[in-house]
């Protein structure tokens, strides 16, 4: 997975990533899908992206390192 190598980053348990010591995002399935809640404003609440297929795992990828650069 792409997201274990942003150094940002530290999954402390698989599938679950935090940005020092705050949660940043989690995956989750469900009956519509595979879906990431992820943080993409600083403080912010968390965001639900669906990442079933290619484009939208490339489209979580950017949304994910932009909100790391803010």
């Amino acid at each position: 997975m792409q997201l274990r190598t942003i150094p940002a980053l530290t999954e402390r348990s698989r599938g679950t990533f935090s940005k020092g010591s705050t949660a940043f995002l989690h995956f989750h399935e469900d009956p519509a899908g595979l879906f990431a809640d992820v943080r993409l404003v600083p403080g912010g609440d968390f965001t639900r992206m669906r990442v079933s297929t290619k484009a939208e795992q490339r489209a979580f990828v950017s949304a994910v390192k932009k909100a790391l650069r803010a």
